[in-house]
């Protein structure tokens, strides 16, 4: 299983960027558990790693990820029938949910650099990641309700975030293939390049992220997060916090010093 696992997910760590790269290409990176588990513990590595400021995740092949390996699905489906339990899709639970934790609770910046068709928990986990750089010839689908499933891996929290209440129902209850430039005008993306520039587009970002103030960036994540479900005064005070914690890093010391030499600062991530 161990080598199954690294097979289907590379992980490598350069300048502080780790790239986590789906690799299933032939299945056009769909889910299976070896990948699941593969996925969820490297980027579990990548945020436990002090050495990694920010991290890009990517993939091999014409797809970034179409969700779930419904090959093994069935199997599974089958499997739980013949042994009464009703639970096939714990794995929500084992690996969709801690998959987009760590995405999205790492304080540091991750970046997906969507490569093909993100397709249900691959649109999940293209959603989870704070920035989105995309080929101009991807695509997104929520897919769930194509094969009679409600939402998983975060969309119902981050998808009416992006778009508002009433075009994610639109998208989950119709789900469709909705292109590139159509994402980036309903603000689910943040940059559309040229599909031959996509991996360099997407590293340049992910690597502009890893030398930065990487405490500032914890931060603003952070503050987005908590904002999402607070009051304005809940906000201020959480702002409070975090900027004093910001205040505090050695990075913000750099900044203000090149600033006033009108240097360009070169941060520690500290």
């Amino acid at each position: 299983m161990a080598d199954e696992q690294a097979n289907t997910v590379l992980y490598d760590v350069s300048e502080g960027l780790a790239t986590i790269t789906l690799n299933r290409p032939d299945a056009m990176n769909a889910l299976n558990t070896a990948a699941k588990v593969a996925l969820r513990d490297a980027l579990l590595e990548a945020a436990a790693d002090p050495s990694v400021r920010a991290v890009l995740l990517t993939a091999t092949g014409r797809a970034f990820c179409v969700g779930q390996d419904l090959k093994e699905h069935v199997a599974t489906l089958a499997a739980t029938r013949e042994a009464g339990d009703g639970n096939a899709l714990s794995t929500v639970r084992e690996h969709y949910n801690p998959i987009v934790r760590a995405i999205t609770e790492m304080p540091k910046p991750v970046v997906a650099g969507v490569n093909g068709v993100a397709a249900g928990a691959g649109f999940g986990f293209a959603l989870a990641a704070d920035y989105r750089v995309v080929a101009d010839t991807a695509s997104f689908n929520t897919s769930f309700a194509g094969v009679a499933l409600t939402a998983d891996s975060g969309v119902s929290w981050t998808l009416p975030r992006l778009i508002g209440q009433t075009r994610a129902a639109d998208l989950l209850f119709f789900p469709r293939s909705i292109s590139a430039q159509d994402a980036l005008e309903l603000g689910l993306v943040n940059r559309v390049v040229p599909a031959a520039e996509l991996a360099h587009r997407a590293a340049e970002v992910a690597r502009t992220l890893a030398a930065g103030p990487t405490v500032a960036y914890a931060g603003l994540k952070a503050s987005m997060a908590y904002g999402a479900g607070h009051t304005l005064a809940e906000a201020l005070e959480k702002e409070d916090e975090l900027q004093t914690r910001a205040g505090a890093s050695q990075d913000h010391t750099i900044a203000v010093e090149a600033f006033l030499k009108k240097e360009k600062p070169v941060y520690l991530g500290k």
